[in-house]
């Protein structure tokens, strides 16, 4: 008797779970590589502590010349967002909404790979892209300062094969501020474009 009641309250539980959704967010953290010709490389950097939170490929099947991000901002009287595309595509790289006296949130992509799914180079040189940089977006045309967000990415394997397959691009820089106002910069974080 004892056996049934155990097997009978152990397939309850197991009828109680969203197995699918374990699965899409195990693949989502493994499995952010694309076979698509043209690639961009998102990663994102917290803005206060300058440690890499994680990124993701995105893939385009049009290969293009040139690369160019353009934005749609709408400024947050209340609310507002910022959307980030990739010009020559007419592909949304980026969404986030911006939240005046609150905090927004990023929506696309809806998911990036966790740090721990990129790979570190072994050796301990400091490479910086040949052109520098190039900010996206940054409406209140602060001076902003790269160097701390970009040494936090510049040690991945990932980030040393983009800029070693296109040399002399612009790495493209971008401070989402989901938290405006008295915002809280540790909502913060930068985004970080390279393309292969």
């Amino acid at each position: 008797m004892k056996t049934k009641i155990s097997f009978l309250l152990l397939m309850a539980v197991l009828i109680g779970c969203d197995f699918a959704d374990v699965a899409v967010d195990k693949d989502v953290e493994t499995d952010f590589e694309t076979r698509a010709p043209n690639q961009v490389l998102m990663l994102t950097v917290d803005y206060t502590t300058n440690a890499f939170k994680g990124g993701t490929i995105l893939g385009f099947s049009k290969q293009t010349k040139n690369f160019t991000i353009t934005n749609k901002y709408v400024e947050p009287s209340d609310f507002g967002s910022v959307e980030l595309i990739y010009e020559e595509l007419g592909e949304k790289l980026f969404f986030g909404t911006i939240h005046w006296m609150g905090t927004g949130k990023m929506t696309f992509p809806e998911k990036l790979a966790l740090p721990d799914k990129f790979t570190f180079v072994l050796t301990e040189d400091y490479i910086r892209p040949i052109n520098g940089f190039e900010d996206i977006f940054n409406p209140n045309d602060h001076a902003l300062n790269y160097e701390k967000a970009w040494g936090a990415v510049q040690g991945l394997v990932k980030t040393r094969e983009f800029l070693t397959a296109n040399p002399h691009q612009k790495v493209k820089m971008f401070r989402y501020t989901p938290s405006v106002g008295m915002g809280n910069p540790e909502d913060w974080f930068w985004v970080i474009y390279l393309k292969r």
